[in-house]
């Protein structure tokens, strides 16, 4: 690639690290899983619940249900969308679609029915795989959506598959909870056990379909919080391309542990969430890692009882759940020798998370920073950095990054602005809204991210803040990035927010959301620690305590719930 940028963050990349990837190297998704398959064939692929498949069984299911999905008279390019959280079926349903020259619809299994029923009727879904658990809020709305084919997983699914073991009382419990749900069968449409579907693909054969780098592989829904949800277009060269990038950058810190032998990586982040997806299953896979999946990363205790049981190479996580680990007494317990790499993303890491979680385990969270529109990873800081330094780090190989302001024009080092991004990695667009894509694609080829940041003069760039959530107040601008960051190291401070709200003298204030690991902290505590660290502009002017703050499903604080 032509840069066509000054690129200062390439003098300051790590030995080993390239400037540019190739990535032409895999001509799609299905080559790249494919080769992995072959590659690392009796390794074993993904663990739960004590289960595993290796990389042939993960081969020869994904081939079934692939086969099983052809049969069902799907065009090339037809969406397929998946509804689980992290079981085994997943790995195995994003391959086998993908491999059937179909669109991946990753959707939130948490979502309500309105929710669900705007992004299969957006993206055209005409199949789902879907864990029974959550089939109560398909049942509400699958009349009004396009879906012709549901595939119904359960947790029992696939355990035991290939040794006949029965299926453990977990599960049996886990089948407990799943609500009653009745979906309907007009119009032609069929419900499909997931077993059933394998057995019946087993039968068949998987056609092989000429697919392109430029084919769509996923369609990632993104903007919920700012509105109606939209679906990033995500190529197999763009997703490709990240996997690349990500490989480049973190191989040479993988290989110093590697000496032969299998590594692992954490998958407590959702499949459906573009960072676990390219993170965690399609780097995994490439490099032959056993990645382990939490289907509920909010049951610490639960989290932390499998991750005794392993020892883990690489574990990518958002602020909250590496802050409620440091924070949890049995997880300090747990032998940390083999961990290498914690990569920060999704949100702001913190610093007092960052030194609590280097002081628990002795390996630094490394932040990163990337959106659904890039694949995600677009910037990542070197590993050898042992201090926490508020950097979400340098470009990755192949991609360029720009700070403007708000007429576009590139400002000077040190200067805020909005990052501005250029590389294989980006979408091609917003589906079906070319408004939408115009308004975030410059003409010079460059991605708006909405968030607003600072390059210094070595090329590491600092997030100040997402646009939408700047305060302003008397027309200076409060970057709620800061305040969350300095308050959260008051040591009574278990997790908090600031948020704008109105005030008639200002125009906004600053509003304080904490939730206490100090019983004792009070008001007038806060508001004594902001004098000392805040000018007068930035200080909040109220302070609610809250039990919890509202998060999303991946764990980020949603400040428009709290803002109402």
């Amino acid at each position: 690639m032509t840069h066509s940028v000054d690129c200062p963050w390439l003098s300051s990349y790590p030995p080993g690290v390239p400037a540019e990837i190739d990535p032409g190297a895999y001509r799609s998704l299905t080559h790249l899983l494919e080769e992995a398959f072959r590659s690392h064939a009796r390794s074993c692929a993904a663990v739960c619940m004590d289960s595993e498949l290796s990389f042939a069984q993960l081969d020869e299911l994904s081939s079934a249900l692939g086969a099983w999905l052809q049969n069902r008279q799907l065009a090339k390019g037809a969406r397929v969308a998946l509804m689980m959280p992290n079981v085994l079926q997943y790995p195995v349903a994003i391959a086998a679609v993908l491999r059937a020259g179909y669109v991946v619809v990753n959707v939130n299994p948490l979502y309500t029915p309105r929710e669900l029923e705007h992004q299969l009727k957006d993206s055209g879904a005409e199949a789902i795989v879907i864990l029974e658990n959550f089939a109560s809020t398909l049942a509400d709305v699958l009349d009004r959506t396009p879906v012709r084919h549901v595939v119904l997983a359960s947790m029992g699914d696939l355990l035991g598959f290939w040794k006949g073991q029965l299926v453990n009382l977990a599960v049996r419990h886990v089948r407990k909870l799943v609500p009653e749900f009745s979906l309907p069968l007009d119009g032609g449409r069929t419900v499909t056990r997931f077993n059933m579907a394998i057995a019946e693909g087993t039968k068949m054969s998987l056609r092989r379909v000429d697919v392109s780098p430029d084919d769509i592989a996923f369609l990632q829904y993104t903007g919920g919080t700012t509105g109606v949800s939209k679906g990033a277009t995500l190529l197999h060269r763009n997703v490709v391309a990240n996997v690349l990038q990500s490989v480049a950058w973190f191989q040479p810190k993988l290989d110093t542990l590697a000496a032969g032998r299998q590594l692992t990586v954490v998958c407590a982040l959702p499949l459906y969430h573009i960072f676990a997806l390219t993170a965690c299953f399609m780097l995994g896979a490439q490099l032959g890692m056993k990645l382990l999946l939490i289907p509920n990363p909010r049951d610490i205790p639960g989290l932390v009882k499998t991750l005794s049981a392993h020892k883990v190479n690489m574990f990518p996580a958002v602020n909250t759940l590496f802050n409620a680990l440091a924070n949890d007494p049995e997880f300090t317990r747990l032998d940390f020798s083999e961990l290498v790499i914690s990569n920060g993303g999704g949100m702001a890491v913190q610093r007092a998370t960052a030194e609590k979680w280097l002081a628990v385990t002795g390996c630094p969270v490394v932040e990163g920073y990337g959106l659904s529109e890039t694949s995600p990873v677009v910037t990542v800081n070197r590993f050898d950095l042992e201090a926490f330094t508020g950097s979400i780090g340098l470009p990755v190989p192949s991609t360029q990054v720009v700070i403007r302001d708000d007429d576009g024009k590139d400002v000077d080092s040190g200067t805020p602005g909005e990052i501005c991004i250029k590389g294989p990695q980006v979408m091609a667009g917003y589906w079906n809204r070319p408004d939408e894509t115009a308004k975030v694609m410059t003409d010079d080829g460059f991605f708006r991210s909405g968030d607003v940041g600072v390059m210094d003069a070595s090329g590491y760039i600092r997030i100040v803040d997402r646009k939408k959530d700047m305060i302003l107040v008397s027309g200076f601008n409060v970057y709620p990035n800061e305040i969350e960051q300095v308050v959260s190291l008051l040591p009574g401070v278990l997790e908090c927010a600031a948020v704008g709200v109105p005030d008639d003298r200002s125009g906004e204030a600053v509003k304080l959301y904490v939730v206490r690991r100090d019983p004792s902290l009070s008001e007038s505590d806060l508001m004594d620690y902001c004098r000392e660290n805040f000018t007068a502009y930035k200080r909040p002017r109220h302070i609610e305590f809250r039990d919890e703050l509202p998060k999303s499903n991946v764990g980020k604080i949603l400040r428009r719930e709290l803002r109402g």
